[in-house]
């Protein structure tokens, strides 16, 4: 067989394993540094057991920016962390991706060898198939490696997890995976994450960050008395990690109790100085702190905790520049000191995101448009400008959590403005109507907005 005939042939081998190459990640050339900056987060906390998954994400990042040499040393990290275990179906991702690796450094040779151990090892374990079997293992494999690609990959994570429990219902790690990528995509008050979270906690009673992920859904449904329980016990516990401390934080800041989250965020960021997430969440206490002092008369501590704030979310876009929501909240806290210029651009660079980087998620662009349409109403008193943002958000269409707060926010200024500018007031009125799906209230308001045009045109 001619070399060519024979790379062909390797070439339609390989396109038949399941591994991060084949797989189908929906990753951006701007999100592979965030990614990269996570995955080195998470194996500087994970114990060794955890490990495998996060090398292996991280060697197809390195080929992703065609830095084969460090994506075969992390797959080599990988190898010599499974060696310890019984060779089986946890090494076939591995040596998938490896002969991955080999075949674009135009390495034949070195890539059937891992082809012909992935072969083997199939046999091994009863396989009809040569190269490629969904085992429930490899399901869960992917499912993780969806779940950290970020929240364009997270429903596709959920049908992993799901075919993974499939096979094996009752399975601690799947349902644990499965009950994350659910909570991670349960919006609109559907709560569809809450059963699998108790599930999850029942399976696994040791680990402390589940306990908080269903601690954090009690809180969003009110269930304060069982949350908070849920969180005592997770604080108890000897295995809590520091990603669990910033969970843990973040079930106090949006409780209120910044007193409580501001330490243990500390905590968590003498073990990872470079996350930009803890910064993150350090600012959002320090802005929460801002907003608390509103009404206060101590304006020198409300000062303070905006000057913090502003310095966690400088701290977060230096570490990661593409982080919309941390230009948003940076200018909302300095909007609230009176520093509207660095407000102004603070938004407008959130803004841009989309322009720019073209993948921003719907439910954040609408964001970005419902706080800066706040930011104009309240703090630049325009509300021509507020109505503008509000209905460019309600004219993304998707109806998410956010878009119903764009057509509450829109509706409450077009109604107390009915009494001055009567014909543009009604016409939107009948939009919003519209929009609610309430098509007869939509139609009269449009008929009154018609009459009083053909009044006022008569006028001149």
């Amino acid at each position: 067989m001619g070399e060519k005939a024979e790379g062909d042939q390797v070439k339609e081998n390989l396109v038949e394993l399941n591994c991060h190459f084949t797989w189908n990640l929906m990753l951006k050339k701007f999100d592979i540094h965030d990614l990269e900056m996570r995955i080195s987060e998470e194996l500087e906390v994970l114990d060794s057991k955890n490990q495998v998954g996060m090398l292996n994400l991280r060697a197809y990042v390195k080929h992703l920016k065609g830095q084969h040499e460090e994506a075969l040393q992390s797959l080599k990290e990988a190898e010599a962390l499974i060696q310890g275990e019984q060779v089986g179906k946890r090494s076939l991702v591995t040596w998938s991706n490896s002969a991955w690796v080999h075949y674009h450094m135009g390495s034949l040779a070195e890539t059937q060898t891992y082809l012909d151990k992935v072969v083997n090892t199939r046999k091994e374990l009863g396989s009809p198939f040569r190269y490629n079997t969904e085992y429930a293992e490899i399901q869960y494999e992917k499912g993780c490696v969806f779940l950290k690609s970020g929240p364009n990959n997270y429903i596709l994570a959920l049908g992993c997890f799901e075919r993974a429990l499939e096979k094996d219902p009752e399975n601690p790690l799947y349902n644990i995976g499965y009950a994350v990528a659910a909570y991670h995509t349960d919006f609109d008050d559907k709560n569809i994450s809450l059963e699998p979270l108790r599930k999850a906690v029942r399976l696994n009673p040791e680990d402390p960050n589940i306990k908080v992920y269903l601690a954090l859904k009690l809180q969003d449904v009110g269930e304060s008395a069982e949350a908070e329980s849920y969180i005592k016990e997770a604080l108890s516990s000897t295995s809590c990690q520091h990603y669990t401390f910033r969970s843990i934080a973040k079930y106090y800041r949006r409780k209120g109790c910044i007193d409580k989250a501001l330490p243990l965020l500390h905590r968590a960021l003498q073990e990872s100085p470079a996350s930009g997430y803890l910064h993150y969440q350090l600012g959002l206490c320090y802005h929460r702190q801002v907003m608390q002092l509103r009404t206060s008369t101590d304006k020198p501590a409300q000062r303070q905790a905006a000057q913090q704030a502003v310095l966690e979310f400088q701290e977060t876009v230096k570490l990661r520049p593409r982080f919309e929501m941390a230009y948003v909240c940076m200018a909302e806290v300095q909007a609230e000191i009176g520093q509207h210029e660095e407000a102004e651009a603070n938004f407008k660079k959130a803004l841009n995101m989309k322009k720019r980087y073209r993948n921003l998620e719907c439910h954040k662009e609408q964001d970005i448009h419902l706080r800066y349409g706040r930011y104009q109403h309240f703090h630049r008193k325009s509300e021509d400008k507020a109505i503008t943002h509000y209905l460019i958000g309600l004219h993304l269409k998707e109806e998410t959590f956010v878009w119903k707060k764009l057509l509450a926010s829109l509706e409450e200024i077009v109604t107390r403005r009915a009494r001055v500018q009567i014909v543009e007031s009604y016409c939107l009125l009948g939009f919003i109507h519209k929009l609610k799906g309430d098509k007869e209230s939509a139609l009269q308001y449009y008929e009154l907005a018609l009459r009083l045009s053909g009044v006022v045109n008569r006028k001149f």
